[in-house]
């Protein structure tokens, strides 16, 4: 065998390594899926940021994205929250509509959930990651789809449009092709759904996951995506949602979470009838007394104020900010991402 050839070997299984180790090392997003009729899982946390870390690197540690962060904390300053405040993490998730199987994608919600198949005698499990969507004027179709490919190092070639488009709003010309590299807009590993032109990949702006991004694609962190990347197969289902009120069921309580609704979705019903069809289930399992048991009042202010946690919605129970106040609060006093991770390579340790 050529010594090329065992020189490129050696390199290609020394880069899956440490892609292993960095995935292995990625932020906890795996929870075991409610066997007793509930659907939400994680935990709400509150913490208080010491040193020069900013929101966007208390987001990424804990694994959610700007929109969820700032929804949760719209009076933090985003880059430099005073150390007297307590920073709401609000990584506590309504899972999305059934079934629950493969990639299911809100789009509203700017979350990833996979459900693996569970193998025989182990617990159905969900993996959950904070995703970027497509920015004003573009849309990810609805509906479903399959990964059809897998990429490692992934080239980019730029579409006309979207070198047009930067150009007539950015004022600079994009370059026809990026190299594979830590610079690349497609990030390091991408996974292509049978939907053209759509990926979902690493991003190499980091900083920007849970924002309105891409042209299409669904960006992750890249410690995400190197966590997703391996155990997902060609050919596993992908369903992409616009649900911006996700009913929740927990300790018996039904829940509300409510997110932004994506204009590039035509919807003809108003954000709080949407809240009302979704709550009919809810209406006729409550088939007493149904209309004084639930919070009208309560559904009314999640949806006029985005709520990225799920809040119980029949009357009597704490309200959000009743929730969090109960909470302890947690030092956050871990190092600063720095302005040098922002691209598409793991961070030092993946944190």
């Amino acid at each position: 065998m050529p010594i090329s050839t065992l020189r490129a070997g050696m390199v290609n299984r020394l880069w899956l390594l440490a892609w292993a180790v960095a995935a292995s090392l990625a932020p906890a997003a795996t929870y075991v899926l409610p066997t007793n009729h509930d659907t939400v899982v994680g935990d709400v946390h509150v913490v208080q940021v010491h040193g020069d870390s900013t929101l966007l690197d208390v987001m990424r540690h804990y694994d959610v994205g700007y929109d969820e962060i700032v929804s949760a904390n719209p009076s933090v300053s985003v880059w430099t929250p005073d150390t007297a405040a307590q920073v709401v993490v609000p990584s506590k998730y309504a899972l999305p509509p059934k079934p629950w199987a493969g990639i299911v994608i809100n789009i509203p919600q700017r979350r990833l959930f996979y459900f693996p198949a569970a193998k025989h005698h182990e617990q159905p499990v969900v993996m959950t990651y904070p995703i970027s969507i497509a920015r004003e004027g573009w849309a990810t179709p609805l509906g479903e789809t399959r990964v059809i490919a897998k990429y490692r190092d992934p080239a980019w070639f730029v579409p006309d449009s979207i070198r047009a488009e930067h150009l007539r709003e950015e004022g600079v010309e994009l370059p026809e092709y990026f190299p594979p590299g830590p610079d690349n807009p497609m990030g390091m590993l991408a996974l292509q759904t049978g939907f053209p032109g759509i990926y979902i990949h690493a991003t190499n702006h980091p900083w920007g996951v849970g924002m309105r991004t891409s042209h299409g694609c669904i960006h992750l962190y890249p410690e995400d995506e190197a966590a997703l990347f391996p155990i997902v197969a060609k050919g596993v289902h992908v369903r992409v949602i616009d649900e911006p009120v996700v009913i929740g069921r927990e300790h018996g309580q039904w829940t509300l979470s409510t997110y932004a609704p994506v204009a590039e979705y035509a919807n003809s019903l108003a954000p709080y009838s949407r809240a009302l069809v979704a709550m009919l289930p809810v209406i006729e399992s409550m088939r007493d007394r149904p209309y004084m048991d639930i919070d009208w009042d309560r559904i009314a202010l999640l949806v006029s104020h985005p709520q990225p946690f799920p809040i119980a919605v029949t009357v009597g129970q704490p309200a959000g900010q009743q929730i969090v106040e109960k909470l302890p609060v947690e030092t956050y006093a871990f190092p600063s991402y720095g302005t040098d991770a922002n691209n598409a390579a793991l961070p030092a340790g993946s944190q």
